[in-house]
């Protein structure tokens, strides 16, 4: 039997063909399914959450009302890696709140994200 994600994340946009492959290997995840108008990553490990791709028509209208963080342990090494495969970053310097650090990022279509040092509970 297949896992079923406890949250599926979808990111709308125009191309998920031109975005695939920037965010399986932003999170090191491998294409479970393409056809052009929807792409789905999946996680090699059970706990991590799929993205699904999702072709719209319309242009993005403004700031993302919800974004993805990538969590790292150091998180100027993992903005570099990130860079080289097209993301951008958004502000100078790190931002943080309490122990949390973070850099917000745009992939190549400009949706923001975040590279942060994550949440500890």
């Amino acid at each position: 039997m297949g896992r079923k994600a406890r949250l599926d994340l979808v990111l709308d946009c125009s191309d998920p063909e031109k975005l695939m492959e920037f965010w399986r290997q932003a999170l090191d995840y491998r294409v479970y399914y393409s056809d052009g108008s929807v792409a789905i990553l999946v996680p090699d490990e059970t706990n991590a959450s799929p993205l699904v791709l999702q072709q719209v028509p319309e242009p993005k209208p403004g700031k993302n009302r919800m974004h993805v963080d990538i969590v790292a342990d150091e998180i100027e090494p993992e903005i570099k890696r990130l860079e080289a495969l097209g993301a951008r970053r958004l502000h100078d310097g790190v931002r943080s709140l309490g122990e949390t650090r973070w850099v917000t990022l745009a992939d190549p279509e400009d949706n923001e994200f975040c590279v942060c040092t994550g949440i500890e509970w």
